[in-house]
């Protein structure tokens, strides 16, 4: 005989429309997130299900398996042709032989834009807004695009670190599920930002300077523009930590970095003997990728142990190429004759004694601090300023607002842990949307062409200096002494996370002032004679040349409008968008 499953049904009025809430047996409505019926009183039950009900005016319906198998995905739930609303139906039929059935929205085509029917929206508030990128921003942002939920996303730019999060300075990433042989931290938010491109959200890499979760709908301010919205996802990380040695501007990028994976193949540290201060798995990391690069590296820690995780000190221990020093503080940088940073002023915790370190390069790898500076007076912050979020939950002390990643999780701080909070931020949002009669639902967009990147080095054979961009050394040397144009260089390394982060905003300055700029890519590992020969000291890094001279280097990524006005500046043709 066919199994009978119980579906239960929950009517719930809010703002004069009536919400059938779907739950099953053993009472987890609480997994249900529901639908609008445009009449009032709902018909009890809906047509769909009243089909296959065996009582069809219970508030229980007894569905059987074969037929919810057969249900179809699509069902009409408004008999009223005037508010006609199709909803997706989906049921599933788990392991423990429960019926699960969820029912949302998927297309509401008139109230995305102009149907008054849903006034709590209003015309120009968006869903969701996800103010930082990373495993948390990026997972949140597939979901809730995969909902047709269209969130805007706020990667960052220079604010609370490089866009991406922290895994775009992380070499190899061994323990995120899906990669056996592991893969590098900023591929893996490449992918992941791709899928959330895919599925329709809205990307900006821009910084967010203003927040307003006091009035209602919230208030979003960035560099380049203002919006409103009904949910906010905080997902802004943490910034690494450094230590304000008295000398630490002076040398700061010219021998002092907090990130190993952007300046370690640098002609600077080459060769050199460089030290890593910090015990935990990021100063440990550090450590061991320098090895590729560094004569020898010392790991200065100040606790008479390593904080990082077994296997990251067992890799540290038997690497003949690093040195730890524990109970040692670092006083200050030293200098030469020349100005140029030589080595450490130390000191040993335990005796007190002070010694100087011969090196060239340090690293810092001490922790971070939560951007959560946007939300300070706003909402509850724990005595560390990290976001409080109800537990087990994304749900912070404002309604609407959630949390997600480290910003509010200073125990685990793992990309898994960061993705699967960005995952419970979507779902509940949606849910709230829904519940509060806020949702527009939007259609997902058509696929985007992909464009062709630039491939391999020029080849002498290939060259064109009709073209505006090109790569490699053999590129420059052509148009250094051919070019009558400014020449753009971008100098790059594989694994500089803020590197991928300014090669599409470079691209798109570039493409504003085509034939009037000749741009190339310069690989510092590829080409380091050429790095050596530029005095590259980290990456990113870009040069101005025009007429055999060199007009500007700038270091790190900047504003957009900073490449604009070198490039005004040294061409006659004004770029035809506006800043």
């Amino acid at each position: 005989m066919d199994q009978k499953i119980n579906i239960k049904l929950k009517t719930h009025t809010v703002r004069g429309k009536c919400l059938l809430l779907y739950g099953w047996e053993k009472g987890r409505e609480d997994m249900a997130t529901g639908f609008w019926i445009a009449s009032s009183p709902p018909p009890s039950p809906p047509p769909s299900l009243a089909a296959v009900a065996t009582s069809s005016m219970a508030k229980t319906l007894t569905v059987s398996l074969s037929t919810a198998r057969r249900l179809s995905p699509f069902s009409s739930l408004s008999p009223s042709s005037s508010s006609h609303c199709l909803c997706r139906s989906n049921l599933h039929l788990h392991s423990d032989g429960n019926l699960r059935h969820r029912i949302r929205p998927t297309h509401l085509i008139k109230a995305s834009a102009t149907n008054s029917s849903h006034p709590a929206s209003g015309e120009g508030i968006e869903n969701l807004v996800i103010i930082g990128s990373g495993p948390a921003g990026y997972t949140a942002a597939i979901y809730a695009a995969r909902a047709n939920l269209k969130p805007l996303v706020f990667e960052g730019f220079q604010m609370g670190g490089v866009p991406g999060g922290q895994l775009m300075t992380t070499t190899e990433v061994e323990n995120f599920p899906g990669f056996p042989n592991g893969i590098t931290g900023p591929d893996l938010m490449d992918r992941m930002r791709q899928q959330a491109d895919r599925w329709g959200a809205e990307l900006f890499q821009e910084d967010v300077e203003f927040v307003d979760v006091k009035n209602r709908p919230f208030t979003v301010r960035s560099t380049d523009r203002e919006v409103k919205c009904h949910t906010i996802i905080v997902a802004t990380g943490a910034t690494a930590k450094r230590l304000r040695l008295p000398r630490e501007e002076e040398f700061w990028s010219r021998g002092i970095s907090a990130c190993a994976i952007c300046d370690g193949a640098s002609p600077l540290f080459k060769g050199q003997v460089l030290a890593v201060v910090g015990g935990g798995d990021t100063a440990t990391e550090e450590a061991i990728y320098l090895t590729k690069y560094a004569l020898h590296v010392h790991l200065l820690v100040r606790r008479a142990e390593l904080r990082a995780s077994k296997a990251m000190q067992d890799r540290v221990y038997s690497n003949p190429n690093i040195t730890v020093h524990f109970n040692t503080e670092v006083l200050d940088a030293v200098s030469n004759s020349k100005g140029q940073m030589s080595g450490l002023l130390l000191k040993r915790i335990d005796t007190g004694e002070q010694s100087t370190l011969d090196l060239k390069g340090l690293f810092y790898g001490i922790g971070h601090t939560p951007n959560s500076h946007l939300l300070e007076g706003q909402i509850e912050l724990d005595n560390t300023d990290y976001v409080l979020v109800k537990e087990g939950t994304a749900e912070t002390s404002v309604e609407g607002v959630f949390a997600a990643g480290d910003i509010q999780d200073h125990e685990w701080r793992q990309a898994i842990t960061a993705a699967g909070s960005g995952c419970i931020a979507a779902l509940s949002v949606e849910r709230y949307l829904v519940i509060n009669d806020l949702l527009v639902e939007f259609h997902q967009p058509v696929a985007k062409e992909v464009k062709k990147e630039i491939k391999g080095r020029d080849a002498q054979m290939g060259f064109d200096i009709t073209l505006t961009k090109h790569k490699g050394q053999y590129a420059l040397r052509k148009l250094y002494h051919e070019s009558p144009r400014l020449i753009c260089v971008l100098y790059t390394a594989p694994t500089c996370g803020p590197c991928r982060t300014l090669k599409p905003i470079l691209s798109k300055v570039i493409d504003e002032y085509d034939k009037n700029v000749h741009y190339l890519e310069i690989d510092i590992e590829e080409d380091p004679e050429i790095a050596e020969a530029a005095g590259i000291m980290g990456t990113p890094c870009v040069q101005f040349f025009k007429n055999k001279e060199m007009l500007r280097t700038i270091s790190g990524v900047k504003m957009k409008k900073e490449y604009r006005e070198i490039i005004e500046n040294n061409t006659t043709v004004m770029s035809s968008v506006n800043i």
